[in-house]
């Protein structure tokens, strides 16, 4: 059935597996590591030269980052006088006009002038207003802000930032929704803040519309007050932080609390080589792909303790103030700023279900499972997909429903309604509630997918693929639901696994699509959904073994690449990725080639078979 050995694969599992352990912090769950982030570095010195030059006793302390931020960007800029986002990015025209529009800022421009010059090159090569503008078409969340810095700088006309109507977030968050903002739910701050900040420099030339603005510029700071977390970074992300606080700041305000309060945060976010990323932490969600990842003989029982107390302790049990969130719900860091959404609840209730074989932990797991069930099944949208933060805002990217996150979604409802009944009673209004919203989400599934058989994420890209989309990763993550929830021998499902074996490259492992280079996370994802009982794709799925195994053993497996999306196209890689990607697959792959020790023969490949352990399986091959 197969060329690989048993003996082959477990080795590589539990290679991979002790150098996931290994990352753990010393309170036992992940953090991970963001990569550094030229386009948050770029906003961080913004800002920081903002202040230093309306409170110049604040210079000494802060122009050492000042400087150390600047030299870092010279550095990393790329051979065609742009900058990505991440190191391993390619140039795009936002983060070069942000690093452009940092170098005026502070200052320094001249000391830097062959870096300044490459990068007006690339500018002027690109198409700079109108190339931003291009790039995220209607959704203003992040032009805005990218031109906001740049006029601060001095480098484009105020009246090239399009105005947005922050008198909007005076109204009660429940109306949003109905108003057609043109920034996505997550984005209030930098739609108060930029809104005014434009508003002072080029206010309306409609009289009424202006006397509006004037008379909500103090309740709408009042109310930006309010939503800032205590960290001070909001949603612990750099650019935005530095975008709202550098606002503040050219507006006179460099004294308010949400100032104070943003740079503090930048002052404790920097790196040492004076870099920033692009948010703090991922904790919650590399933790729960960890978890996943890893069979549970692998991770010794103490750890599950505390990765399960850890969990609990993340879940959102109050009304979340900036989103307004129900109770419930799980956010992707451990820290303030970050907020409940629709892809880390699922992740944290997979998770937990998993741990809560651990009796005296059982009670609280499902106690903690229903309410992030209960959760979901209220931020279900209407055409039966899920969207990342708040139900029916409308058409934005990041609001709208999307086919990765729906298919996590199901997955963790149905764990839920499987589970067997002597461990957990589920309240059967829930359960008609999960099956209704089950067979809902498989519906948006089927109309979401591509007529290639393809589906689309919306939280992961490739800067490789035509308009850096990847349906390898958004069609890897559809299967996996449809497997979970045996329903491969839908039409849909057969069609996205044919696609899925004919994009895989001639080295046998996988790209964002066919003919892109291969990496460890998007090989990973590929063969962890071709773990399945069909013969048709087992060479297939084997050679991407093989292409695992092979960086296991040339010490490659955790190289991450650049496949993250962190909001409006904007690019990052987490160091953990490549090892949470790849023990999941090596695991799964180890699953299917259980065997009963009573009788040697080779079992089908199921989820079912997701418990089984690597150290309990034969070394003899296959």
């Amino acid at each position: 059935m197969t060329l690989l050995s048993l003996h082959e694969l477990r080795d590589a599992y539990e290679r991979a597996a002790s150098a996931l352990l290994a990352e753990a912090t010393p309170a036992g769950h992940w953090e991970g590591e963001l990569s550094a982030s030229a386009l948050s570095t770029a906003t961080a010195i913004a800002t920081l030269s903002l202040l230093s030059t309306k409170v110049p006793a604040r210079m000494e302390s802060i122009k050492p980052w000042i400087e150390r931020g600047l030299a870092w960007l010279a550095e990393k800029q790329n051979p065609d006088g742009g900058w990505g986002d991440t190191v391993l990015s390619v140039s795009n025209i936002s983060t070069t006009m942000l690093a452009r529009a940092a170098f005026a800022l502070s200052g320094e421009a001249a000391r830097y002038a062959d870096v300044v010059n490459a990068a007006i090159g690339y500018i002027d090569r690109q198409g700079g207003v109108a190339a931003v503008h291009a790039r995220y078409g209607t959704d203003r969340t992040f032009s805005a802000p990218i031109l906001t810095q740049c006029a601060l700088a001095g480098l484009v006309d105020w009246r090239e930032v399009s105005p947005l109507p922050f008198e909007l977030a005076w109204l009660p968050h429940s109306f949003y929704k109905f108003v057609s903002l043109p920034v996505v739910s997550y984005a209030l701050p930098a739609l108060i803040a930029i809104g005014q900040v434009r508003h002072t420099f080029a206010p309306s030339r409609n009289p009424l519309l202006r006397t509006i603005r004037n008379t909500a510029v103090a309740p709408t700071l009042a109310k930006l007050t309010t939503i800032q977390p205590t960290s001070g970074g909001f949603l612990e992300a750099t650019p935005l932080t530095s975008f709202v606080t550098m606002s503040l700041i050219a507006m006179g305000h460099a004294d308010h609390p949400v100032v104070h309060r943003g740079v503090q945060f930048l002052l404790d976010s920097v790196r040492d080589d004076g870099s920033w990323p692009i948010d703090t932490n991922l904790a919650t969600w590399v933790t729960t792909l960890s978890v996943h990842g890893l069979d549970m003989d692998t991770l010794p029982e103490s750890q599950q303790r505390v990765l399960a107390e850890w969990l609990l302790g993340q879940q959102n049990l109050v009304t979340h103030p900036y989103t307004q969130a129900a109770p419930g719900g799980w956010a992707w860091t451990d820290l303030s700023g970050g907020v409940p959404d629709a892809d880390d609840t699922p992740g944290a209730i997979l998770a937990l279900l998993k741990l809560s074989h651990l009796n005296d932990l059982t009670h609280r797991c499902h106690q903690a499972v229903a309410r992030g069930v209960d959760w979901l099944l209220d931020l279900q949208n209407r055409d039966g997909g899920w969207p990342t933060f708040c139900r029916g805002w409308g058409t934005l990217p990041f609001d709208r429903s999307s086919a990765d996150i729906t298919a996590h979604c199901l997955r963790a409802l149905h764990a839920w309604r499987t589970l067997p009944a002597k461990v957990k009673t589920v309240d059967p209004a829930q359960r008609t509630r999960i099956d209704r919203a089950i067979t809902n989400g498989m519906r948006y599934l089927a109309r979401r997918q591509r007529a290639d058989g393809s589906w689309l994420p919306l939280w992961f890209g490739n800067q490789n693929v035509a308009n850096d989309e990847n349906p390898l990763y958004g069609t890897a993550r559809v299967l996996m639901a449809f497997r979970d929830l045996d329903r491969l021998n839908d039409a849909e499902p057969q069609r996205g696994l044919r696609w899925l074996a004919s994009q895989q490259n001639d080295d046998g492992g996988w790209g964002g699509q066919g003919g892109v280079t291969s990496t460890v996370e998007e090989t990973a994802l590929a063969v962890d959904a071709l773990c399945i009982e069909d013969d048709r794709f087992d060479h297939i799925r084997d050679r991407g073994l093989q292409w695992l195994i092979d960086r296991v053993n040339n010490g490659s497996i955790a190289e991450p690449s650049p496949i993250g999306f962190y909001f409006a196209k904007l690019w990052y890689f987490e160091r953990l990725y490549p090892l949470t990607f790849a023990v999941s697959a090596l695991r799964q792959a180890l699953a299917c080639r259980g065997q009963d020790p009573n009788n040697h023969e080779q079992l089908p490949c199921s989820v079912a078979d997701a418990s089984v352990s690597p150290a309990a399986l034969p070394c003899e091959s296959v």
